[in-house]
């Protein structure tokens, strides 16, 4: 089966209604507020998405992301490649639905836009964004112990300064 480019934005309703599932890739290039934390934006984003009616009758998407990304090493500043895997399950709503309540825990809920559609690419990447650690770094030993090694400076003494409560105590002699 030959991998497509998911579709940008999409209407849930008519895919959920056609049980559509897209399996396919996102140029990881596109993805620009991602790659602004990465070394490279090189390589594609695989996802696959599935949209269907549950049993309350709420339409929902769900499925998965995968990608390889090069980040940079918080502890030695070396270039590190970092699988990172997601999984979303999402329920489209109006910007005017007063249904929050009755909708299930396992949903997030994504509101849709002016056109009745979602924009998918987005959602992907935001859950990458969730997905990426906040100080990548490498296993314990793996940095070069070049990189790592320390030192510290000496710390001059404190001048002397007068003490401010040396009148007070002058007064207290009196």
């Amino acid at each position: 089966m030959q991998k497509v480019k998911i579709p940008i934005t999409l209407d849930p309703t008519r895919a959920a209604q056609k049980r559509t599932s897209f399996i396919g890739y996102v140029p990881l290039n596109n993805l620009t507020r991602l790659t602004e934390s990465l070394a490279d934006s090189a390589g594609d984003v695989d996802v696959s998405v599935h949209f269907g009616t549950d049993e309350q009758g709420l339409v929902y998407f769900e499925g998965n992301a995968d990608v390889q990304v090069q980040v940079t090493c918080e502890r030695c500043g070396d270039p590190m490649t970092m699988a990172l895997t997601c999984s979303f399950a999402y329920t489209p709503i109006h910007g005017d639905d007063s249904a929050h309540d009755d909708i299930p825990q396992r949903y997030d809920v994504v509101e849709k836009d002016e056109h009745g559609e979602v924009n998918l690419r987005q959602l992907v990447e935001d859950e990458l964004i969730l997905a990426l650690p906040l100080f990548p770094m490498h296993e314990e030993g793996q940095c070069d112990p070049a990189k790592l090694q320390m030192t510290w400076g000496e710390i001059e003494p404190e001048p002397e300064k007068p003490n401010p409560f040396a009148v007070l105590q002058e007064l207290k002699k009196k």
